[in-house]
């Protein structure tokens, strides 16, 4: 009989530990897209021609109305402050109609409007050319999108930045991933933070589609190839047989911005800036505000090519909660965005249902955030979310959380590039030259001083 074995069996590597933002515990998910879509009834992936369409005239009737009592009733106003406080009131209520107006295109680009791919189309370019959005164009790269969710090589809307990349947006193109390690980045001061985000807001969704603002960097390809307006075959969006669309909704866009040219011409260019200029802007703020909030959270992560699944990356968004503004106006976006992800053709009037079965799936996987106010969501993760990278100890994993370098206290630090006696030695440094600095300073003061005592005929003072 063989004497039994001495041998040490090798130790199973540990898994590497992912930690969020707040320094809870990620763990990957692992379900697959088949339980997804067998936990869901069937009749959920159905959409109604009758019932999108009601949607449709619904938001159009809510537009018109609100059209006829501000032309009509707010001019008799007495006070030109009730005046003010009525058109305010108009442009942010017209505001939301307009969003929920571009949702329902967004459901055409999807398909799930309907099952008929050309109602589709036909709706999407009517209702997004009102919007001067170029439908088709961003249809096919929202596809993409929708493609590779959370896919740091792939994805191509809110793409975060890097450590490396945010630095270089905030000190210029040769700042170094590890030279904050050498400076004292202070926290964003609240008015820098408000300007960018009135900027942000109201311009980052035409930015989006001109210049490709927060989208993939496509090898730093720049000029007109990365617009959605572009239709050569250079183009890093479309492929050739799409170039037909693109032209089609660029034509779309023109038609329209023509009609509001005529339109001020005819009824006064004040009237149209605030009939719809304004509730336009009031969409590119939802629009940015929305997406943004979808795909940006403390613990939310990101992957790389060799970690990511279509399941993984779909995801890797949440819900949040607007209230009646979302579930009535905005079509549900917000409070159901994870099965969006998931399945993006259920159309959004199932989309709530279909989201209990998806969460018994997912179970703590599925992210949800329904108590933190939106806007203080928003201004809380625009100041806490500037980069993303990997944890400390999984290096190599492809798991990346968001982190930032302001030291906060509860935050989960970032990975520390440089070694803290390179750091002290650097101080020691700075401090060096720095009274080298005063030093050589002073001296030449003295000799200016001297220099003006002589020509002014003055005796020398002593040098002390």
């Amino acid at each position: 009989m063989a004497p039994p074995s001495t041998a040490k069996a090798s130790p199973v590597p540990a898994e590497p530990v992912h930690l969020d933002l707040h320094g809870n515990v990620f763990e990957l998910p692992n379900y697959t897209m088949k339980e997804i879509y067998d936990a869901i009834p069937a009749w959920c992936f159905k959409p109604s021609i009758l019932r999108s369409m009601a949607y449709v005239v619904r938001d159009y009737c809510y537009l018109s109305v609100l059209i006829y009592a501000a032309v009509t009733y707010i001019p008799l106003l007495p006070s030109p402050y009730l005046r003010f406080a009525a058109w305010a009131a108009y442009t942010t209520v017209q505001g939301f109609v307009f969003t929920g107006i571009w949702i329902l295109a967004h459901e055409c680009g999807h398909g799930a409007f309907s099952k008929n791919k050309y109602l589709n189309y036909t709706m999407g370019l009517i209702m997004h050319s009102f919007l001067l959005v170029p439908f088709h164009s961003w249809r096919l790269s929202h596809s993409q999108h929708h493609k590779a969710t959370g896919n740091m090589q792939k994805d191509t809307a809110f793409v975060p930045h890097t450590r490396e990349s945010w630095l270089q947006t905030q000190f210029g193109a040769k700042a170094r991933a590890n030279m904050v390690e050498f400076a004292e980045l202070a926290e964003d001061s609240p008015i820098a933070a408000l300007w960018h985000d009135i900027v942000h807001q109201l311009f980052g969704w035409p930015g989006y589609l001109l210049f490709n603002l927060t989208g993939q960097k496509y090898n730093g390809a720049k000029g007109p190839k990365i617009s959605h307006f572009y239709y050569g075959e250079d183009s890093v969006f479309f492929k050739p047989h799409e170039l037909p669309l693109i032209v089609l909704s660029d034509l779309g866009v023109a038609v329209m911005i023509a009609a509001l040219v005529v339109a001020g011409q005819l009824f006064g260019s004040w009237n149209v800036i605030v009939l719809w200029g304004v509730p336009w802007l009031w969409v590119n703020n939802w629009i940015v505000a929305i997406t943004f909030l979808q795909h940006t959270d403390a613990a939310m992560p990101h992957y790389d090519n060799k970690t990511w699944t279509f399941a993984r990356g779909a995801t890797a968004t949440i819900d949040r909660d607007l209230g009646f503004i979302d579930t009535h106006l905005f079509h549900d976006i917000i409070g159901t965005h994870v099965c969006h992800h998931l399945i993006s053709t259920i159309p959004f009037y199932h989309a709530g249902e279909a989201s209990k079965h998806i969460k018994r799936v997912m179970g703590k996987h599925y992210a949800a955030d329904v108590e933190t106010p939106f806007w203080t969501a928003f201004f809380r993760n625009q100041r806490s979310c500037k980069f993303v990278e990997e944890t400390v100890g999984a290096e190599g994993s492809g798991v990346y959380m968001f982190r930032n370098l302001y030291n906060r206290e509860g935050e989960t630090q970032p990975k520390k590039l440089v070694d803290p006696v390179q750091i002290e030695e650097s101080k020691e440094k700075s401090a060096v030259a720095t009274a080298m600095s005063s030093a050589r300073n002073l001296d030449a003061r003295r000799r200016l001083s001297q220099s003006a005592q002589l020509r002014a005929n003055l005796p020398l003072l002593a040098d002390g």
